[in-house]
């Protein structure tokens, strides 16, 4: 994750020396190797890249909150699980969330930390 970030910032640095050294070029009024009607081809061609950058950092943002989102609703699904010992009769149930099962323990809905021992079968109902 932090990788994730450290990267994310350097993208971010980069981006901003390069805008920043484009203004400085303006500013000391370097020649343009362009003539002007090369210049109303090459202004068109970089607003309609602009407008696919923003189009496609739309769909990006949009695809990642899709995908956290469905992520999220189905770490929240509520599991039934049945705790079976062998001298009882009936099993033992509790409502837990999906993300909060573990192999031998899990923390209920209500919040209640539940280890389970070795004697103990652990049914989990409601994994597709």
């Amino acid at each position: 994750m932090i990788s994730k970030i450290v990267l994310t910032l350097l993208v971010i640095a980069g981006a901003i020396v390069v805008v920043r050294q484009r203004k400085l070029d303006a500013q000391q009024g370097k020649p343009a190797a362009r003539k002007d009607r090369r210049k109303a081809v090459d202004d068109s061609l970089r607003s309609d890249l602009r407008i696919g950058a923003y189009l496609f950092l739309i769909l990006m943002v949009g695809v990642g909150a899709a995908l956290y989102y469905y992520r999220w609703q189905d770490d929240h699904t509520v599991l039934t699980v049945n705790l079976l010992r062998e001298n009882q009769a009936e099993p033992i149930s509790f409502r837990v969330y999906k993300y909060q099962l573990n192999d031998r323990s899990f923390v209920t809905v209500d919040g209640r930390s539940i280890t389970v021992a070795s004697t103990e079968r652990m049914e989990v109902i409601g994994l597709e």
